[in-house]
């Protein structure tokens, strides 16, 4: 085998210096040969489009599902004809330190207003003397009910002393993405990505309908734990299964139309939240596109090069010959013959399975595999704690989600051109930057000034959706071929432990309230100081090997050629846009 070293030929292991190598892959070939972008491939983008739509739906859900409305202890009944319920609350509920009437406390004997009369529980007709004696809400809560008429808060009073387990119901859910992914992933290469994605379709349907008809919050956190679990092989799969298809020139157009799915469900979800305001037909809603997802796998294909891997050549024949057909590719029965398939299929065969080990083995792996864990906790972190942090904002929750949503589709734009010209190092590094001034600069802010604290939000979620963009072509290119699967599964769980843990973030506005922002702030802080110790990959030929990674690349001193244009563009589109915000991206196998 030939390898290319910054546009030179160098015989196999002959080449001194640091450049990153390239080698010959058979499956590219071929796939060349019967169309590696034509209608076969366009369709396979669409039909793998709807997991894309579910994800955001799924795990946004709780901006909706787990909203807390305005509440407060439940009363005696309002006397008939009483015109100035304020004045009456003020009666029974003590005031926060802010002015407003707790929602937690009331008073143990209810205080008189002036100029009203309470009618109830043993009132007095004046003031206690000294600081009245309050208590939590002995019967319960009542709630707003103008802009939700149900949520888990409400149904099982999911508030004050109790608040933290609505918290706990996402980072459960994540917690179960987490967990799913490591048994998609490992099963998938086992059994196949098809026979997989329809497993997790039917789990997802199955564990989200149930979730909707719990009966008790214990019920719910378990159903909702498995349809996490369920929802992660969209995450492993849907990327892997697109991108195997695809050629290296055209996975930057496929990959960057794929992402856009995912923002176009962020809108969508603030639609559905609008026009369906009861949590548990919320859930249906978001569940039930999963029946269309199933009858949608009779026309995916499953992907050749997994079946050349497990040495199903006739299987895969088929699959070759069905894409030369649809992209009109006219392929001779000699160029697809079984045994052509099996030489092919010879050399994808997998001869040692890597390990997790392996990243931590050699001294320049071991430091990207460090640095890029860091770095994925930051991004997921930060984009979990601002996607699911709506309120404050001047709007209500509905617009809120929209303009999150509409905010991706140029954030991606940028991203595109920012890694072109700018590097991915910096890019990392500076949309994480941007997130943390943006939260930094929203604590800076009077409550006069609403209009300018949302659109610094809006400017930090664009910010978070960059560096997650980012994240992915960035990590891909870092890793060498024969690791390049294993250390994206390394850094994707670390960024779910991310997702877990931001909405527990916000309980830390019970220490002191601008806790929560300078948390997620102060993390993308650290994620962006710890992307510039990462190495440069702009413009750099992908690692093969694990030498390759650790000689550091050719300096310029050496004289050698430097990559040529037409070969730059294709390095730069092998992996753009291979984002799935939670999963694993395998579009350089």
């Amino acid at each position: 085998m030939v390898q290319v070293v910054s546009g030179l030929n160098c015989a196999e292991g002959a080449c001194s210096g640091d450049g990153w190598w390239v080698g010959s892959m058979g499956f590219e070939e071929l796939l060349e040969q019967v169309g590696g972008f034509g209608l076969f491939q366009v369709r396979n983008v669409f039909l793998l489009a709807l997991p894309r739509l579910i994800m955001p739906m799924q795990f946004l859900l709780p901006i909706f599902l787990a909203a807390v409305p305005a509440h407060h202890c439940a009363l005696p009944g309002t006397p008939a004809n009483f015109s100035h319920q304020d004045a009456w609350l003020e009666g029974y509920l003590p005031q926060e330190p802010d002015g407003t009437l707790s929602s937690c406390l009331r008073f143990t004997h209810p205080q008189a207003p002036h100029n009203t009369t309470l009618q109830g529980e043993g009132q007095s007709p004046r003031k206690l003397q000294g600081e009245p004696s309050t208590e939590p809400c002995p019967q319960g809560w009542e709630y707003d009910r103008s802009e939700f008429s149900s949520t888990i808060a409400t149904e099982w009073d999911l508030v004050c002393e109790q608040r933290g387990l609505n918290r706990v119901t996402s980072t459960l859910f994540f917690a179960g993405v987490l967990v799913g992914a490591v048994s998609f992933g490992y099963l998938s290469d086992r059994f196949g990505r098809r026979r997989l994605l329809l497993v997790s379709y039917v789990s997802t349907l199955v564990m989200g309908l149930a979730s909707a008809a719990s009966v008790s919050y214990v019920m719910f956190v378990i159903t909702r734990t498995l349809t996490g679990a369920a929802l992660s092989g969209f995450t492993i799969i849907v990327i892997t299964l697109e991108m195997e298809w695809l050629d290296v020139e055209h996975r930057t157009v496929a990959g960057v139309l794929s992402s856009s799915f995912w923002s176009v469900g962020v809108m969508l979800l603030a639609l559905v939240g609008y026009l369906i305001r009861d949590w548990r037909w919320l859930l249906v809603a978001v569940t039930l596109p999963s029946v269309p997802g199933i009858v949608s796998l009779w026309w995916v294909p499953e992907s050749a090069r997994w079946l050349l891997t497990q040495g199903r050549v006739e299987e895969a024949r088929r699959y070759l010959l069905c894409c030369a057909k649809l992209n009109g590719r006219p392929v001779g029965e000699d160029s697809l013959s079984l045994e052509t398939l099996s030489k092919v299929a010879a050399g994808e065969q997998v001869v040692q399975r890597p390990s997790y080990l392996d990243l931590l083995r050699t001294p320049r792996l071991r430091h990207i595999s460090l640095c890029c864990v860091v770095v994925w906790f930051a991004v997921n972190f930060a984009y979990y704690g601002l996607s699911l942090n709506v309120s404050g904002l001047g709007l209500n929750v509905y617009l809120t989600q929209l303009l999150f949503g509409a905010v991706e589709l140029p954030a991606k734009l940028l991203v595109y051109l920012s890694v072109r010209y700018a590097g991915r190092r910096l890019t990392q590094a500076g949309t994480l930057l941007g997130t943390a001034l943006t939260l930094g600069g929203r604590l800076l802010l009077s409550p006069e000034m609403a209009s300018w604290s949302t659109a610094l939000e809006v400017i930090g979620k664009g910010c978070s959706e960059s560096s997650f963009t980012t994240v992915y072509l960035f990590t891909t290119e870092l890793y060498p071929t024969v690791l390049r699967q294993t250390g994206l599964g390394l850094t994707a769980l670390m960024g779910r432990l991310g997702g877990s843990l931001a909405p527990l973030a916000t309980l830390l506005d019970g220490v002191w309230l601008p806790l929560p922002k300078l948390t997620y702030g102060g993390i993308a802080l650290l994620g962006a100081c710890t992307a510039l110790l990462l190495p440069e990959t702009r413009h750099a030929q992908l690692p093969e090997t694990i030498q390759d990674v650790e000689r550091k690349r050719c300096p310029s001193k050496w004289g050698l050629v430097p990559v040529p244009q037409h070969r730059r563009q294709s390095l730069d589109e092998d992996s753009l846009g291979n984002e799935d915000f939670s999963g694993v991206s395998s579009s350089t196998l």
